[in-house]
């Protein structure tokens, strides 16, 4: 994030919320701090495997790897809005 930039708000869906809560406590709290450290300064841009813009749709779809997590995002102007949070064996990509 450049100097003066703001940082991207975060944002969770009432879905996503009740899958963070069935989570395990550890793994819920790692997943929200990674949520907060990585998609609040870049949501676009990340590591090789850890930040994924998934093809094929309108608007771009994002998934952050965390672990044995995806949390699924939409950006909307400045904003992170957390659409879904699966287990790897629960998700399509």
């Amino acid at each position: 994030m450049n100097v003066g930039d703001r940082p991207f708000a975060i944002e969770f869906v009432k879905k996503a919320e009740r899958e963070i809560r069935a989570l395990p406590e550890a793994d819920a709290r790692i997943i929200i701090r990674e949520i907060q450290t990585r998609l609040s300064s870049e949501p676009f841009k990340g590591s090789k495997t850890r930040i994924k813009r998934l093809l094929s749709f309108t608007p771009p779809l994002y998934r952050l790897r965390v672990g044995d997590y995806r949390a699924y995002y939409r950006i909307v102007t400045h904003q992170v809005v957390i659409l879904a949070v699966l287990h790897k064996k629960d998700s399509a990509q």
